[in-house]
């Protein structure tokens, strides 16, 4: 996994003369404004961070690059969106592990993520949590893990075969044996907001935005999938801590774009990325929102996802072969 460390060491001796080369290309690229779309609603991980990405981007393109939200099924329908967009490089699609999962779980998600997409950079990294709303009864993992057989509860993610719908229900119907009903929203903000109005019990999503409803007592973080603590919110223990450490769940954000968009191009935007990652006020913004830096060149981004396509195609078999017959 990249580290804060790790990008920040790369980019300065890798991209230290990433500003000259970008103006020094020849192409007229990009000659008119470039969409992100992001295939969750308004509000969660993945949006945040192509907001703050995007006007960073629009600086040092000098262009326009706005985000556009299509939400719905589980993410597929922005994703299958931007794989039949023209690989122009001035459609992108921003998306979590979702691209993967989905495609693993269903096996008919209307697109191949291998086939249909080119890799380019990652944005941000951000872990899951597992919350609860304040007036559930229940303030530790194993507190909520008995109420479970006490109680109907329902949990909250951002869809159908998302990575924390996949997450939660490997621990709460598989490993607890407990029966949680999945309720799903179109992003992780509107699942968030479910949880502080009291509609669900639980969300198993992104951490951002979660720690100021949480400093507000208005939910409660029980654990977190990352391998430290978050330095918003230092006494929430990882899942790992807690006795489930094949439970780790990052969410990272990435950007990608349609699979035949030419190299030079998509080289183009990633060395975009990775000079506006290190922007201090866009670090800001990023810390404000529990989102770490990601960045990398395309063949450690595409090793990158190659790995966690391997990864998560294990865990979802695993899964399958516990679930109950």
């Amino acid at each position: 996994m990249f580290r804060k460390t790790w990008l920040f060491a790369v980019l300065v001796l890798g991209f230290s003369l990433g500003s000259s080369a970008l103006h020094a290309q020849s192409s007229p690229y990009p000659s008119r404004p470039i969409r992100i779309i992001v295939p969750f609603a308004p509000g969660g991980s993945a949006d945040v961070a192509a907001r703050i990405l995007s006007q960073r981007l629009s600086e040092i393109l000098k262009q326009s690059v706005f985000v556009e939200n299509k939400a719905g099924a589980g993410a597929s329908i922005g994703v299958q969106y931007v794989a039949n967009a023209a690989p122009d490089g001035y459609t992108y699609l921003m998306t979590s592990p979702a691209l993967l999962v989905n495609a693993a779980w269903s096996g008919n998600a209307g697109y191949d993520p291998d086939k249909d997409f080119a890799p380019v950079s990652m944005a941000s990294n951000t872990p899951m949590g597992i919350f609860v709303g304040e007036k559930v009864n229940a303030n530790t993992l194993e507190e909520l893990k008995q109420l479970a057989f006490k109680e109907k509860l329902s949990y909250a993610t951002a869809g159908n075969a998302t990575p924390p719908n996949i997450t939660c229900e490997n621990l709460f119907n598989l490993i607890w044996k407990a029966d949680i009903t999945h309720i799903p929203y179109k992003g992780s903000g509107p699942a968030l907001l479910a949880t502080v109005a009291g509609e669900t019990a639980i969300t198993c999503g992104a951490m951002t935005g979660v720690s100021q409803f949480a400093k507000q007592g208005k939910v409660k973080v029980l654990a977190i999938s990352s391998e430290k603590h978050l330095a918003s919110l230092p006494n929430v223990p990882t899942l790992t801590e807690l006795g489930y450490p094949n439970l780790r769940n990052d969410l990272w954000n990435g950007i990608f774009a349609p699979a035949k968009t030419p190299l030079a191009i998509r080289e183009k935007m990633n060395q975009a990325i990775n000079i506006a990652l290190l922007n201090p006020e866009l670090l800001e913004k990023y810390d404000q929102n529990d989102l770490l830096p990601f960045g990398g060149n395309i063949k450690q981004t595409t090793e990158f996802v190659a790995a966690e396509s391997e990864r998560w195609n294990k865990t979802i078999k695993e899964m399958k072969a516990k679930a109950p017959k």
